[in-house]
């Protein structure tokens, strides 16, 4: 993998954590618990505590045929959490506008995590080589509201790869060093179920390319459906062991990071996995 410039690192050689901070009335994940910006400091701050090595903090659902924010309404949302919970360590900020990234670095931000991978907004890739800080770059067909029509694919993961490197050429030439990307193969984004289970079991692939790679299935829908009939899914609070099984299958894979709602549960996860590969008996 090449090294990554002004990345988090796991701890003790395992992937990052990053926990998520959904500062939205309408996520999928969780409902809204955490819209009011005093309950979404209180939720970092034990995700933190529970072993996040950094916080994800956004405030746009991207659920599908979730509808957008105005960015006057995504900046109220997400600048005091960011500004907040950045003086406790690294906080990264998801968002698709460069106006909202802009801000949440000004606020103390190091991270910006766009799905569209720079797509959204034209801005969003000068803004990320003027102010040098690491970008991840998702693989994004399209808004919330229509992605799901775009889920055709030939060979899933081969197109997954080929569109994420060109994505990445592309951002190289803007002025942005592959130094400081990392990728997401974009779980639940434009993909179905069953291509969703292909990237999962092919990961590797994407690792090989030779940058970080992020992983983010946490309590999505494949995930409820797996071993359960229609009309049977887990619900989204349902869905941690599933989400915990993925994180330490990622670590094999040689993910860089998972994306998770459960911090607790994926570091135990990174606990086991990471005995599973010691050599000798694991402390």
């Amino acid at each position: 993998m090449t090294g990554a410039v002004g990345l988090p690192s796991g701890r003790a050689g395992r992937p990052v954590v990053m926990g998520v901070v959904n500062v939205t009335p309408d996520s999928f994940s969780d409902g809204g618990a955490w819209f009011q910006p005093s309950d979404a400091l209180e939720h970092g701050r034990v995700l933190r505590a529970q072993g996040a090595d950094v916080l994800d903090v956004g405030g746009e659902s991207t659920r599908p045929g979730a509808e957008r924010p105005s960015e006057a309404e995504e900046l109220r949302r997400v600048l005091p959490v960011v500004e907040a919970l950045a003086e406790l360590g690294p906080v990264s900020v998801d968002t698709m506008r460069s106006g909202v990234a802009a801000a949440a670095l000004d606020a103390g931000a190091t991270l910006v995590n766009d799905v569209s991978g720079g797509l959204a907004d034209p801005e969003m890739v000068p803004l990320v080589a003027e102010r040098e800080v690491p970008l991840v770059v998702m693989h994004w067909r399209g808004h919330s509201t229509s992605m799901q029509s775009r889920a055709v694919y030939g060979d899933v993961v081969a197109d997954v790869r080929r569109e994420l490197a060109e994505r990445v050429e592309a951002i190289e030439a803007a002025g942005v060093p592959r130094s400081r990307l990392v990728l997401d193969p974009g779980f639940g984004f434009a993909k179905t179920a069953a291509h969703n289970w292909e990237v999962l079991r092919r990961l590797g692939e994407l690792v090989d390319l030779g940058l970080p790679v992020l992983v983010g299935t946490s309590r999505k829908a494949f995930l409820g459906r797996v071993g359960r009939a229609a009309g049977a899914e887990r619900a989204p609070l349902e869905r941690d062991v599933a989400t915990a099984v993925t994180t330490a299958y990622a670590a094999g894979c040689g993910a860089w990071g998972v994306r998770v709602h459960d911090v607790a549960a994926a570091v135990d996860a990174l606990d086991v996995a990471q005995a599973l590969m010691a050599d000798g008996e694991p402390e």
